[in-house]
């Protein structure tokens, strides 16, 4: 009855306030509203359900099957050279709540999420015979500590759990590994209200990237706790040394290296509290020594209002993304492809977008595919993984994207706790 009538009075908090459309947002050149401020932001929470018989919805010429299903919280995957895919399970963070806004939001957020607890852990899936059916599930690591990125160089896999980028040995084939992880190096993890440390390696190997989201939405805990956070860090891999390579990324929530040009890529969560639609979240080529704005402007030098003192210097500094994705549409996976058996689908990124909670019309709750062209973002976004949401329902949150060898999409769905591959039905008629 409590936490009902909590409900209930929260609710009516948040009636007045509401999203003003402001047509397509995504692109080069958003339209950036005024920013708007309320007692509290607008909110619409995922109503989880199970799938039952439903299923995602892909493309013409496509179908999807989930490869795993009842893990504990899917974020990442990783595909091994010879096939196999690592998911990465678990849930982190641990930030105080400072105010009763805080406290409110956080209680309505937590009923759109998995109630499964965290994983904490590796698991390997295996297709042995080629059919598309992962018959083979291992626990190939446990006992970490809310694993999430991945990245596999030579022989040695590195993970980024909340805390520390670790490292395995690994042998091909193997299904558990073979000794516990050694620390590569350290990871800010004071307060981690933005848990999540993206994980991708240089086309060379010579180098790992790290993406470490602020401690804060706009620095409303103080810039000290603040520090080496909201940016990407360079790493050796075989030292453990460590610098920014790029900075005020609020929180690049995945990386990935573009094919060919070995750029670095991330998609990044931005900033809340400045209405529906501000700011917009963001695709963007992480170039190294720039300055991205968090938490004084956004979207190049727009300056937060709420930021105090203001800095205009970094504010005049700050370099604009390349890409605007819906604000508050939650990118979580990355995933380039530059060969793709459908021309429709044949060079750009896989972007998965868990979906907001601060609009009243939900925005993500999708898989997107952006198309590119020489090497840059081009044209319109496609969907491509949808229908996460029905009826007023929540069956699943994609969030983690990667390509298998054989043109295979795989999306972790952190809410129904399932691995989905999306095939072309070419493919899959063959595979039979």
């Amino acid at each position: 009855m409590r936490a009902a009538t909590f409900t209930a009075i929260a609710s009516l908090l948040l009636a007045a306030c509401g999203d003003v459309p402001i047509g397509a947002q995504y692109g080069p050149d958003p339209a950036l509203p005024q920013p708007s401020r309320g007692l509290l932001p607008a909110m619409k929470i995922a109503s989880p359900v199970g799938w039952g018989d439903r299923r995602p919805v892909v493309p013409q010429g496509w179908t999807i099957t989930p490869i795993a299903t009842d893990l504990k919280i899917p974020r990442q995957t990783l595909v091994l050279p010879n096939g196999d895919i690592l998911v990465a399970e678990g849930r982190g963070g641990g930030a105080p709540v400072l105010t009763p806004k805080d406290f409110i939001a956080g209680f309505i957020k937590a009923k759109g999420n998995t109630s499964v607890e965290s994983g904490d852990r590796l698991t390997l899936l295996r297709d042995a015979d080629g059919d598309g059916r992962y018959e083979g599930r291992w626990v190939y690591a446990e006992n970490l500590d809310a694993p999430y990125g991945m990245a596999l160089i030579g022989n040695q896999l590195f993970v980024a759990n909340q805390d520390a980028l670790v490292r395995f040995d690994y042998e091909p084939g193997q299904t558990r590994a073979g000794k516990p992880p050694v620390t590569v190096t350290q990871l800010p993890s004071v307060i981690n209200h933005h848990w999540t440390k993206a994980l991708t390696a240089s086309a060379d190997g010579r180098f790992l990237y790290v993406g470490i989201g602020s401690n804060s939405n706009v620095g409303e805990r103080g810039m000290e706790v603040e520090e080496d956070r909201a940016m990407v860090w360079q790493i050796d891999p075989a030292t453990g040394a460590s610098r920014p390579y790029a900075t005020g990324l609020r929180n690049p929530t995945a990386l990935a290296i573009q094919p060919g040009s070995g750029q670095l890529w991330a998609v990044v969560n931005e900033r809340d509290e400045l209405g529906p639609n501000l700011v917009p979240d963001y695709l963007t080529s992480v170039r190294e020594g720039a300055f991205y704005g968090w938490p004084y402007a956004y979207w190049g030098p727009n300056p937060d209002p709420r930021v105090r003192p203001a800095n205009d210097a970094k504010v005049q500094a700050t370099v604009r993304p390349d890409y605007a994705l819906p604000s508050h549409s939650a990118p979580l996976g990355l995933a380039f492809v530059t060969a793709g058996q459908d021309p429709r689908f044949a060079e750009g990124a896989f972007v998965g977008q868990r979906g907001s909670w601060n609009r009243k019309q939900p925005v993500g709750y999708k898989v997107v595919f952006v198309p590119f062209k020489d090497g840059r973002p081009a044209g319109e976004p496609i969907d491509f993984v949808t229908a996460f949401q029905a009826d007023g329902k929540t069956m699943g949150r994609p969030v983690g994207v990667t390509l298998d060898p054989k043109g295979g999409v795989i999306v972790a769905d952190d809410l129904s706790n399932t691995v989905w591959r999306a095939t072309p039905v070419q493919q899959t008629a063959q595979s039979r």
